[in-house]
């Protein structure tokens, strides 16, 4: 009994300091092991093909749908790409802003990588030092306060020469998202290269063409494409989307470059890196200098310089007209809200003077007009799909690397959680507290241009030029439905997200001082 007791005695603390080793091994193991948390959940799809069946033509339409089936985030296999989509405010700020470094690459369709040189401009280039080189020398040499204040003369000037435009053809029916384009084009034109499709040129003939050529690229970008699904398919370019956008891009680059040949076969740059010219530069003339005489870090190549310059004559464009095409139909749908605009601007400019930009901020209620239209029709309906360059966490699920992610701002718009009577006209609802929402970016439940650091880079000039176009055309005329025809609102979805049917009004002249046309 002694010698069994010793023995006791001597084990009972090596058992019990291996039963407390034991112990803690355990729960370091157990804190190490790291809970992997699942994929969203989605519609399951076919095999090989996943949900590409099923989508439709109205993605935006069908995206809203699936979220009310699975939530304010699923994901959606679209061939041999996964996509996941978001329709929360919480989720948008979780990628946006609180992960806004690992979600600001993009995922490029094919036919993005033709007209932005493989990704190598300011929209679709990836995260990066180039991308941030490039936004910045554009931020710094176009959007500048003093800069955007200095172009003024040029806005104006073109702003003024189509209003007795649409003078001269008062009483006949106008195609507005023509018109508004012509005007973006060659004000983008002008402030970026200082030359312009000169008199009704730029609704004809070359003018013509090249709004064209603007609006096909959308087109092309926007277009379905089985190369992006399958892209071991990509060679065989099946649906010739490739080839298109590619004929389609090499004439919109053909005249980018006789415009860069012209302006460097003037010697306009000497050697000691000083323009030659005295005259307020214009970008290209910047852009010239900074490729030839900054240093290799801070300067750009002959491709990036293109693709900048091809980024804001296209955007701004495009996105122009489009909104403007939108409120004026919306305007023309609501009465009441046109009356209240004429009513506001009679007050503001008065009918014996012309629009200013020094007027736009008292324009109260167009601004909000604009603001309820970009919320039911926003120009990106997805923004620009994002793409993770790692995997990451959102809403407690897994978003692996490489991920195509939608922001379904459109749905988000009209969420009835978010907005009373959301599928209503209503711009009062932007003068409650005007400070609530607008462009910024900082309020996640409205995002017509973005947010963090891939919010749209043009965003002050945008919604100067598009509220001045507008105030301007709604002050100088009235506008009516040719006999016969019926106002629609119905859309066509691509990546801007476009009226079914462009708006066709006859102009009325309203101001009393027919001077103010000539």
């Amino acid at each position: 009994m002694p010698m069994q007791k010793a023995i006791k005695l001597y084990f009972s603390p090596i058992i019990f300091t291996i039963l407390v080793v034991f112990w803690s091994l355990w729960n370091t193991f157990k804190r190490s092991i790291k809970v992997i948390a699942p994929l969203p959940p989605g519609p399951a799809g076919l095999p090989i093909v996943g949900y590409l069946p099923f989508l439709g033509t109205e993605l935006h339409k069908k995206f809203a749908e699936l979220a009310v089936d699975y939530g304010p985030i699923y994901k959606i296999r679209l061939g041999t790409k996964l996509c996941v989509v978001i329709s929360s405010p919480t989720l948008v700020k979780e990628v946006v802003r609180d992960h806004d470094s690992i979600f600001a690459n993009r995922d490029a369709p094919i036919a993005a990588l033709v007209v932005s040189y493989g990704g190598n401009d300011i929209v679709f280039s990836p995260s990066g030092p180039d991308w941030r080189k490039m936004r910045k020398i554009f931020v710094r040499e176009m959007l500048s306060n003093t800069n955007i204040s200095e172009s003024y003369g040029t806005r104006r000037e073109e702003v003024n020469k189509s209003i007795k435009y649409v003078y001269d053809k008062r009483g006949i029916p106008i195609n507005v998202g023509e018109l508004t384009s012509a005007i973006a084009m060659n004000t983008m034109m002008s402030m970026v290269w200082g030359e312009t499709f000169k008199g009704d040129e730029k609704l004809t003939n070359s003018g013509e063409k090249f709004r064209k050529l603007i609006a096909e690229q959308m087109v092309f970008l926007a277009k379905p494409n089985i190369s992006d699904f399958f892209p071991l398919l990509a060679i065989f370019d099946l649906q010739r989307i490739k080839k298109k956008t590619k004929e389609n891009f090499l004439w919109l680059e053909r005249i980018v470059d006789s415009v860069i040949e012209k302006r460097m076969s003037m010697g306009l740059i000497n050697r000691e890196g000083v323009g030659k010219i005295e005259q307020k530069k214009d970008l290209l003339q910047i852009l010239l200098e900074i490729r030839e005489h900054e240093s290799s870090s801070a300067s750009i190549t002959m491709t990036q310089l293109k693709a900048i310059l091809l980024d804001i004559v296209v955007a701004g464009t495009d996105t122009t007209a489009t909104m403007s095409d939108w409120v004026m139909a919306s305007l023309m749908k609501h009465p009441e809200a046109m009356r209240r605009v004429h009513e506001e601007l009679t007050e503001i400019v008065g009918l014996d003077n012309s629009v200013e930009e020094s007027h736009l901020p008292k324009l109260h209620y167009l601004d909000a007009v604009i603001k309820e239209t970009f919320r039911l029709h926003p120009a990106l309906p997805h923004l620009i799909p994002r793409c993770p360059k790692q995997s990451s966490i959102i809403g407690g699920y897994t978003i692996p690397k490489g991920t195509q992610i939608f922001l379904n701002m459109w749905s988000i718009h009209r969420d009835p959680m978010i907005w009373e009577n959301p599928l209503e006209f209503q711009p009062e609802r932007f003068l409650k507290d005007p400070g609530t929402f607008d462009y910024s970016g900082n309020n996640y439940q409205y995002l017509p241009f973005g947010s963090g650091r891939r919010i749209c880079a043009g965003l002050p000039l945008a919604e100067k030029m598009l509220t001045y176009v507008l105030a301007s055309l709604l002050h100088s005329f009235d506008w009516n439905l040719p006999p016969g025809t019926e106002l629609e609102l119905s859309d066509r979805f691509g990546i801007v997200l476009k009226k079914n049917k462009s708006l066709v009004a006859i102009p009325t002249p309203r101001l009393s001082d027919l001077e103010l046309y000539s």
